[in-house]
């Protein structure tokens, strides 16, 4: 049996999207994360993710910041806890 046998197929960030973890919960739709680049941000909830995904503190998510605001972005993706000590095993987020 492979050493990687639970390893399964994670959404990885695109060029213009990158980890993070949800620090506060602001409220309206709006979290404060800190992202794999060292910044912190405001991220937004899109409505299509708003009511199908919840989001709490210490969840690790994709964003994506925005290129007119870079002080913000919207998060693109939520990653169960499962997921997340897959991306912390193989080195992508702290």
């Amino acid at each position: 049996m492979s050493e990687d046998s639970g390893r399964k197929p994670l959404r990885m960030p695109d060029e213009n999207q990158q980890f993070a973890v949800v620090t506060n919960m602001l409220g309206g739709g709006r979290v404060r994360v800190r992202c794999a680049d060292g910044k912190e941000r405001m991220g937004r909830i899109p409505g299509r993710m708003r009511f199908r995904t919840w989001i709490n503190e210490g969840d690790v998510v994709l964003i994506e910041p925005w290129d007119w605001q870079d002080e913000k972005g919207d998060i693109e993706w939520r990653y169960d806890e499962q997921d997340a000590q897959q991306l912390r095993e193989e080195g992508h987020i702290e």
